[in-house]
């Protein structure tokens, strides 16, 4: 009996490390997801750009899995003068 009390301990244990795990996991993506979002907006506000033209960078935005990476490109979408400038700040992000 006290040895299965001792595998019920570490397996709650463990279980509530994963459950931990995947809440930042899903805290981390949804994080990036926004970031990803704030930068296609601030590019088309900034550059006047129609919808479905910025969101054709979303899906190489969205392979960048460093949040604070992403975080430097919404900046830097902000201070662009031109799209081009962004793009050369971006290529040289990677």
């Amino acid at each position: 009996m006290h040895e299965s009390s001792i595998i019920q301990y570490f397996t709650e244990q463990a279980t509530e490390k994963g459950i931990q795990q995947g809440i930042e996991q899903c805290r981390q993506q949804g994080a990036r997801e926004s970031t990803v979002e704030a930068i296609v907006e601030a590019l088309e506000i900034r550059f006047q750009l129609q919808p479905k033209v910025a969101r054709l960078l979303e899906p190489y935005l969205e392979t960048i899995d460093d949040l604070q990476h992403l975080k430097r490109l919404r900046r830097k979408a902000m201070r662009a003068s031109t799209l081009e400038e962004f793009m050369v700040w971006a290529g040289d992000e990677i």
